[in-house]
Order: structure tokens, then sequence, then C-alpha cells
């Protein structure tokens, strides 16, 4: 099942808002223009108003009798009730849909206990006994994750978090089958209730001195017995503790906000996993995420995108927050961009096309030129290696030199390609119809490695021709940097098939031998191609 349409009506600073999703979408926009609010009438919607909460406080302009209601319209409602897992439940939903596979259900003020269906256009007169647990059985799965929720809800055992249901699923019919296990719990048995026991012979002493004391204000008590149950599986859990060695093996709780809000988010990912594999066998997911970068290193950022990205191909639908340039730049299939905007004090969300796209990332990067203008150029190269290595040399001999960001594309030409049209479009400021880079940016490619990367460059360069009519395109010699090093870091294939194998084996070595060792001389000389395009990029930077 998938959310086809979203309309909030009277919904804190929502006016009237309908929203269009897609199966990945980005709701961007400047603080205090409501994108939250977006997030949270969607979660009303399936969670209901928090306990105390009048409704006044989410009623637009907080007074009046105006209705609040949010109605979300789902597609795929014959393939949500066969994934339902109570045959009851699912009775109930196939008999209500008929032959309907698009489905309306709103939640309103009026009544915001009960949830309303609407079949074609017409709402249900009366919903069956019990049927919001019903429809909570049959809608996707809701897993919401806005900034107030901290590391310690999702990643510390509790009998509800997400770190509980997986480990009492997985590890609890395992053990109770564990030999290890049963032998452990025979030998507790023995250690603290047999008769022969010394702990228990030693409790019982202790008990009986207690009783004397205790008898002489309640002469009554004839007893008193210390007793050492053996723990629940419950228990032993509560013990569990998380670790992660990036370089330094410490505790999840010990480590930054930005690698906390990863796990949490990884975990989440993890759970949805794990449910649609064990309790909720073919359900759907939708994950909203709010301030979706918060913590995280732009790098950090476009990874957590590309990752709920591969989510949204799975079958479940994304949908981010974020007032992150980084979320905006890349553009995907399937992928929905929403400008979130408070104007007269009424939130809307509208789609934006991507020609809007540098528009919106000018107003995030602060609506000022000198934003756009720090780095004062880019060179685009093809993967990590090269990025190591010339952000390596620039560092130790050309510091004074204008600053330069070099960015790697992940593989070939045709990648070099998006990354050179993303920042083209995200730096054409406002009321310029050319990009401040267009004709600035260095692009260095390895030599094609065979005719289809020959034809792709071509097609590349004729496509682009001022590349090579102002002296922007180099291309190195030889199909890989490993073999442009000069000696003694120089490899053949054999040697860089090696170098594959190994993690970041490639990238290591331009990162931490030939940069850091390499002369000045001797890097300008052997590897005049590379020198050429960092000249070239200076050239043409920014002053």
């Amino acid at each position: 099942m998938k959310i086809t349409k979203i309309t909030i009506e009277n919904y804190r600073s929502v006016k009237h808002e309908v929203i269009v999703p897609s199966k990945f979408n980005i709701f961007v926009g400047q603080n205090n223009h409501g994108k939250t609010n977006i997030f949270e009438a969607v979660e009303w919607f399936f969670n209901g108003s928090k306990k105390d909460e009048p409704i006044n406080d989410i009623r637009y302009g907080r007074t009046g009798k105006s209705e609040v209601f949010v109605e979300i319209e789902f597609s795929g409602a014959l393939e949500g009730v066969e994934a339902m897992r109570n045959e009851g439940n699912k009775t109930k939903i196939r008999k209500l849909l008929d032959k309907f596979d698009t489905v309306a259900i709103r939640r309103t003020s009026n009544d915001p206990k009960t949830r309303i269906i609407i079949l074609d256009g017409k709402q249900i007169e009366k919903n069956p006994a019990g049927f919001d647990n019903t429809l909570n059985d049959f809608l996707p799965k809701f897993e919401y994750v806005d900034t107030k929720k901290f590391y310690e809800e999702l990643v510390k055992y509790g009998k509800n978090t997400p770190i509980g249901s997986m480990l009492s699923g997985v590890l609890e019919v395992l053990l109770q089958e564990n030999d290890d296990y049963k032998e452990f719990r025979e030998k507790f048995d023995e250690l603290f209730g047999s008769e022969q026991s010394q702990i228990k012979a030693e409790l019982d002493n202790l008990s009986g001195k207690v009783k004397i004391y205790l008898e002489k204000q309640f002469p009554e008590c004839v007893k008193v017995e210390f007793t050492v149950r053996q723990p629940a599986f419950e228990e032993l859990l509560k013990n569990f503790t998380t670790t992660i060695d990036d370089g330094v093996v410490t505790n999840a709780d010990e480590k930054g906000d930005g690698m906390q809000r990863a796990l949490m988010l990884a975990i989440i990912q993890t759970y949805a996993d794990f449910r649609k594999e064990n309790e909720d066998v073919g359900k759907s997911f939708l994950f909203f995420i709010d301030e979706a970068e918060l913590h995280l290193h732009p790098t950090a950022q476009r990874s957590l995108k590309n990752a709920l990205y591969e989510l949204s191909l799975k079958g479940d639908q994304v949908f981010i927050n974020t007032h992150s340039s980084v979320f905006v730049a890349d553009e995907f299939e399937f992928q929905e961009i929403f400008k979130v905007e408070k104007v007269n004090k009424k939130t809307g969300a509208k789609p934006i096309k991507v020609k809007d796209k540098q528009t919106v990332v000018y107003e995030l990067l602060g609506g000022s030129p000198s934003d756009l203008l720090l780095p004062k150029n880019f060179l685009i190269v093809e993967g990590r290696s090269e990025e190591a290595f010339l952000t390596g040399i620039v560092k130790r001999f050309y510091s004074s030199k204008p600053t330069i960001q070099i960015i790697f594309a992940s593989g070939d030409i045709n990648k070099q390609e998006k990354s050179m049209d993303a920042i083209n479009t995200a730096y054409i400021p406002l009321g310029v119809r050319s990009s401040i880079y267009k004709e600035r940016l260095v692009i260095l490619c390895d030599k094609p490695k065979n005719e289809k990367k020959e034809n792709d460059k071509k097609r590349f360069l004729s496509a682009n021709k001022h590349l090579e009519v102002n002296g922007q395109y180099f291309e190195l010699p030889l199909d890989a940097l490993e073999k442009y090093y000069p000696k003694p870091w120089v490899k053949t294939d054999t040697e860089i098939k090696r170098l594959d194998k190994e993690m970041d084996g490639k990238m290591l070595l331009a990162k931490d031998v030939v940069s850091q060792n390499i002369k000045q001389d001797q890097f300008e000389k052997e590897m005049p191609i590379l020198f050429q395009a960092l000249m070239k990029c200076w050239e043409f930077a920014y002053k």
C-alpha cells in the first residue's frame, strides 16, 4: 500500500493543503515555516491526539470551532488486505473494500477517536465495532523519527523498543531450545536453590536474623525467607549493550550525536526489515524523518539519503523533512521535492521542478552570493582515489592557492556529468540564467577502458563543447590513477585487482602513502596531467 494523497485541514499552521507524494519525498524549507507540522499532522492521523492534549492546541489559530482533519488516500488496498495476518481483521476489511483498490481514511476533530472510511468518494455510514484496531492492522506501518526522539528510546532494551522487539523475537526461541541455556538454568537452580547450596545456607542465616528483629514488632511473623529467583529471559536482555568500532571501540552512548543519530536510523531500517520477515510479512512501511540532516556531516547526509532511497525502491515509502541542500541536490527517479513555505501565517507545500531547484538551494544556503562563491571552484574527478590523492597534494604543496572543492563522482563519465549538472544547476543565482561555475569547473577523467566508455566520453564532450574549447577537460593517458603513479608506487593490473579486494585499498594507497611521500617536483614533472588540471582549476577560480 502507498499513500497517494494527503489532505490537511486546519492543523496548526496548515490551513488547507493537498500533497500528492511519490515513493521518495523531500520536504524542504527554512526554519519555522511548518515542515514539522505537516509530519505531525500525519502522525495525528495514525496515532490520534496525545494524552490530555486539547484539540485547540492543534487547531489552526488555536481557537474557534473549525474542523481539524487529516485525510489520507491509499492505493494498493487489495494487496494490503492480503498482507494482513489476523484472519478476522482481514475478513472485515475485505468485506468493506469489496472491489475498490483505493481507499481514503480521515481523522477529524469532530470525533478524533474514530476514523472515517471513504470509498469512491462516499463515506461509509458506520464502522464496525472495534474497527480502529482492525484499521491499524490494515494500514502500512508508520515509523516517525522526530527531533525529540532520542537514541536511548530506540537502542536500549525495552519491551516496546525496536531493539527489544528484535532481540526477543530472534533470541527467545533460539535460547529456549539451546542446550547451553538449559544447562545454565539448571546450574542456577543448583547454585541458589539447592538445600546443599552454600549460598542458600548463608541467605537462610541472614533471613533468620532479620526474623528475630521483625517479630519483636510483629510477633505473628513466623518466617522470613530470602530467595534468588532465576532471571526471566527479559531480565537477561536488560543488560544488553551496543558497542561500535569506528577506530575506537566504545559503547554507542559514548559516541557523538552524529554517530548516535546514524545508528538510530540504521536500527529503525533493520527493524522494518525484521518485522517484514517475521511479524508483518508483506507489509509496506512509511518512514517519516524530521530534520534528517540532524548532527550529520554533509557526506553522511548524502549516504543517509541514498540508504533511504533504496528502501523506497524495495516497496516502502519515505518522507524526509530537511533544510539541508544536500538532500535536494541529487535527482532520483520516483523522487518528489516539496518546498514548504509559510505565507500570511499559512503553511503550504508545493512540488518543485528540476529547473527550480537552484532557487531553493540558493535560499537554503543563506540567499547570499558570498555563500555561493565558496569554494572558489570545483574539480570533478572519477573516484575516491583521485579525490584523496589530490586533496593531500593540495594540502601539502599548494595551500596558498585559491580554495577549490575536489569531489568524486563514483565511477565514470556519466556520473561525472551528473555531478557537473548538479553543480551548474545548484549554483544558478536568482536572476541569472547560467551557472556561475559552468565555465570554471574542471573535469579530470581516466582514459576510457573500452569502446562503450569511449563512446560515452564522446557523447559527453559533444553535448558540452565548452569544456574542450575552454580547456576545462583533462584526461589521464592511462585507464587508472594507480598506473599513472611514479615509481615506486606505480601498479600493474594484477596489483590493482589485489587492491580492489582490500577494503579501501586504492583509496588508502592514495591518501596515506603516495600523497604523503611524493615530492612536489616529482608530482609536477611525472604526473603533469594532474598538475595541469589543478593549475587550470586555480586559473578559473574566483579571486
